[in-house]
């Protein structure tokens, strides 16, 4: 599947790269929001070019740097991606799923600890 990288067009989702502006958007928005954030970081998400191994994106380390060292390339492509906020806030509240793998540059076990900040 090709993925559009033009900027995402201006609207009221943000595109902000900080968890907390993410999050609070998507907890005052409510289930609905999700399924626009989810069409925008399938539509958007720099991770679903395919150019690296699936395997990179999970790392088996279960502390934090280690794990980061492991997935530092996934994780390369998450710092310039236009949706990250957005992909971060998923994950967190889909953690059934979301507790896998990178999800918006950070780790399992960061975002771990920033889900038991925000349940």
């Amino acid at each position: 599947m090709a993925v559009s990288h033009a900027p995402a067009p201006a609207d009221s989702e943000s595109t902000s790269h900080t968890p907390g502006s993410a999050l609070m958007q998507l907890a005052l928005l409510g289930p609905f929001t999700d399924q626009i954030s989810w069409a925008r970081v399938a539509r958007h998400a720099r991770c679903a070019d395919g150019d690296l191994d699936p395997d990179q994106w999970f790392p088996v380390s279960t502390d934090a740097d280690s794990a980061r060292q492991e997935a530092a390339a996934a994780i390369a492509i998450c710092t310039s991606c236009l949706v990250r906020g957005q992909c971060l806030a998923l994950s967190l509240r889909h953690w059934e799923i979301g507790q896998h793998g990178v999800w918006g540059g950070l780790v399992a076990a960061e975002r771990t600890a920033l889900h038991r900040r925000v349940s």
